[in-house]
């Protein structure tokens, strides 16, 4: 189901939809064939135990991605991510899911962590890993739209809260910038929960889920 989104400058308004409604190829038309979202495919935070993200080949990557998206929509009918689209054109994806479903975040990343004790296997906390933009749509709101349509799937899946660990600054490296920058969360009604660096911060978002049955 597309989330209803605000107009884009000119007046356009942003969809966004599942990954799995979006389809595998409109996210690799968006992720390209060269740059941090075609080299990282998503799966940065979902790396089996003792593999490493340098060890992995991209193709390999891609191939874990589409059967993400594709899945076989009974055993977990959850999508991995949203898509937004502008006309008919993909400009922008968001990695959301239960906090579990990362494997890697959960068993080895040490920002979400830090000053936290807490049961890292709630399925009720979900996360938000990843916001990319195409370069000609940066600016236009597609980052402010992604991460609203992201509580509200995470809401819809019965979350109590939505997190993420955004940048607290523009100033890095293009692949540093995958998890988003920390003004679009607390725009979005985010608290801050710990700074574990001076450029991560983890912001968690309290949600009321949707109550099954009611759509309310």
């Amino acid at each position: 189901m597309a989330s209803a989104a605000p107009p884009a400058p000119g007046g356009r308004p942003i969809r966004v939809l599942p990954a799995d409604e979006a389809g595998f190829l409109a996210i690799q038309s968006l992720f390209g064939d060269r740059g941090p979202a075609a080299r990282c495919q998503c799966q940065r935070y979902k790396l089996h135990p003792r593999e490493s993200f340098a060890g992995q080949p991209v193709e390999v990557r891609a191939e874990r991605l589409r059967e993400q998206v594709e899945g076989d929509g009974v055993e977990d009918p959850r999508s991995c991510g949203l898509v937004a689209f502008l006309d008919e054109h993909p400009v922008g994806w968001c990695g959301v899911e239960p906090r579990c479903s990362y494997r890697g975040l959960v068993r080895s990343q040490r920002v979400p962590w830090d000053g936290r004790r807490e049961d890292r296997t709630d399925p009720a906390v979900w996360a938000l890993t990843c916001l990319y933009v195409r370069p000609s749509h940066r600016r236009h709101g597609v980052s402010r739209t992604l991460v609203a349509a992201a509580g509200d799937a995470a809401r819809t899946g019965g979350a109590r809260f939505l997190e993420a660990y955004p940048m607290t600054t523009a100033d890095a490296l293009s692949d540093e910038l995958h998890p988003g920058l920390l003004p679009v969360f607390l725009d979005a009604g985010f608290d801050e929960v710990t700074r574990p660096t001076k450029r991560r911060a983890v912001v968690r978002l309290e949600l009321a889920p949707t109550q099954p049955g009611t759509g309310r």
